[in-house]
């Protein structure tokens, strides 16, 4: 029917809400079902190199050794695929950054996922709920930046008329995205249910607030076409931060509403400004 994007996102979100809460009549429900909860809730260990090292330290203080190993070899693939990618630009004549650039590059990356590894091995290793979110984010990060369909999520964003006038059929694109959003918030629903243990009518108000925070706090323009799935995480990690740390510091829910707000201000008004400059 053509109805505006946000209206029809805004309605969808309060009919099922409003069913959620009919469904469950107004109850917190447990969940006691240990598969459904220890698949997006238990950790990632290797059997044998992780019972020897808890066996050896307390049991208030282990040290499990999965997260180093598995983080060791994320390191090792980062830097062959770095390496690769500047030897295929070399062969084909591709414009590329310096050696330094890039190896500097990765040697960042790699000391800040060592020591989220080496974090992660004084808890309990990896938690699955983790592999699910990097899986995700892989996945679209894929479809967005290596694949013609991903790409037609920006035209249709940046100028859905000239995208249409060019042959794409923008209304298969905006049924396809609005799907894989239906598919991710349903997900989104499972990790929470799982982490929390319980749902109720009011679980996941105000998430919907946080999300669109994170994406242009992570560098999508409120114009639409520009963006990228590496920039919303940064932006999601940001504002959780942020979340947690007004609650360790005791601060208000109205005063923690203010500074959100005043942050995704911020970003927008900064985008806004950057647009202007470049004559979008």
């Amino acid at each position: 029917m053509r109805i505006p994007p946000f209206i029809t996102t805004l309605a969808g979100m309060f009919i099922f809400r409003g069913i959620g809460r009919l469904v469950l009549d107004s109850k917190t429900v447990p969940i006691k079902d240990k598969v459904f909860t220890n698949l997006f809730t238990s950790y990632i260990n290797i059997p044998g190199l992780d019972v020897i090292s808890t066996k050896q330290n307390p049991v208030d203080n282990p040290h499990i050794w999965s997260p180093l190993v598995i983080g060791a070899i994320v390191v090792v693939v980062i830097l062959v695929m770095t390496a690769r990618s500047r030897i295929n630009k070399r062969k084909n004549g591709y414009h590329q950054n310096s050696a330094l650039a890039d190896y500097s590059k990765v040697i960042v990356v790699s000391a800040l996922i060592m020591w989220y590894c080496s974090l992660l091995s004084q808890y309990k290793g990896i938690s699955v709920m983790l592999v699910w979110v990097l899986a995700i984010c892989l996945i679209y990060y894929f479809i967005t930046s290596k694949t013609a369909f991903g790409r037609y999520f920006y035209a249709v964003g940046g100028n859905e008329k000239a995208t249409r006038l060019s042959g794409i059929n923008t209304n298969k694109v905006y049924f396809l995205a609005y799907s894989n959003m239906g598919l991710l918030a349903g997900l989104c629903g499972l990790l929470c249910l799982a982490r929390v243990g319980s749902v109720s009518g009011q679980t996941g108000t105000s998430f919907e607030m946080d999300a669109i925070a994170s994406c242009f706090i992570g560098g999508a323009s409120a114009y639409g076409g520009s963006g990228t799935v590496g920039g919303v995480v940064i932006g999601a990690m940001l504002l959780g931060v942020l979340n947690m740390g007004m609650s360790i510091m005791g601060i208000t829910d109205s005063w923690q509403y203010v500074v959100k707000g005043g942050v995704l201000l911020v970003a927008v008004i900064f985008d806004v400004v950057s647009s202007r400059k470049s004559g979008k």
